[in-house]
């Protein structure tokens, strides 16, 4: 049991709200949240008690975060450094742990050019920072706004696009490597800016699906030996994903990973929370606190 002290609010939350996943079990009365941080007042039979007391992150699977007390798994906790602040760490620790394993499977190497495609969201600002920290010779981004674009510039991407892609400003020919967010019926699109030899990697889908005929693009341009691959944080141990999130969050404690929150609202302000991503005017995280 965990007393939350702050819960993320992530892209999936509101497309389970949204209805979407409907399929997949998700129905009226689910409660949304994935990843909270808090203390722990309790633990279940067998679990050493020596996590009570102790500051951690939790994820709680797909949904169950929107409360006060929160149950998670004990392999799924990862304790805090102690300057790092619960906001911060629910701000980071699904999105830096997607962003890293994101770039490893599109097996991102120093001195590629990235193009991360939605790049405003907690996700997209991690793999900026991740891809300009490990050498890619340039970081591209999608965004919806110039001033966006900037603040996406001081956390490295060295060139901003509009959501389509274009711009007034010069852009590499090509990209070695492309992280989609957003997906959707544009995607196919992007399979065009792709280097010989590049990887597409769709670590969301926060606009919907893509076509069905997707592929045909890529098929199409057969030559060019191009790639893409969907990337889910669940098929890498959790062994793995402890070990990442205890890296990246001692590293945003020294200051080396920037966290971007939002806004902070009270738990009962959850509605407007999703309202604000659904609108699109969330630039990073929001977060909610009891």
């Amino acid at each position: 049991m965990i007393a939350t002290d702050a819960v993320g609010v992530g892209g999936v939350d509101t497309v389970i709200r949204s209805g979407a996943l409907a399929a997949y079990g998700f129905k009226e009365g689910h409660i949304p949240g994935s990843e909270v941080a808090g203390t722990v007042t309790a633990v279940g039979d067998g679990v050493d008690a020596s996590w009570i007391g102790g500051r951690v992150w939790a994820f709680t699977g797909t949904g169950g975060g929107y409360v006060e007390q929160a149950l998670a798994p004990v392999e799924e906790i990862v304790p805090l450094p102690v300057n790092l602040s619960a906001v911060d760490a629910v701000t980071l620790g699904s999105s830096g742990v997607v962003a890293h394993f994101g770039l490893r499977h599109a097996h991102f190497a120093p001195g590629e050019t990235v193009l991360v495609r939605g790049a405003a969201g907690s996700i997209g600002i991690m793999a900026v920072q991740l891809a300009a920290h490990g050498g890619a010779a340039a970081v591209a981004v999608t965004t919806s706004s110039a001033e966006r674009g900037e603040q996406l510039r001081r956390l490295g991407a060295t060139h901003v696009l509009d959501r389509s892609g274009g711009g007034e400003e010069p852009v590499p020919a090509g990209y070695d490597v492309i992280i989609d967010v957003v997906a959707g019926e544009d995607m196919p699109s992007f399979f065009d800016r792709l280097n010989p030899n590049g990887r597409m990697v769709a670590v969301g889908a926060v606009a919907g699906q893509p076509p069905a005929d997707f592929g045909t693009k890529i098929m199409a341009a057969f030559q060019k030996s191009m790639s893409f691959a969907a990337f889910s944080a669940a098929t890498v141990t959790g062994s793995d994903r402890r070990a990442v999130r205890s890296e990246q969050f001692a590293a945003a404690s020294r200051g080396e990973i920037e966290t971007v929150v939002h806004e902070v609202l009270p738990l009962d302000a959850a509605v407007l929370a999703h309202q604000k991503m659904d609108a699109g005017e969330v630039f990073g995280r929001i977060v909610l606190t009891p």
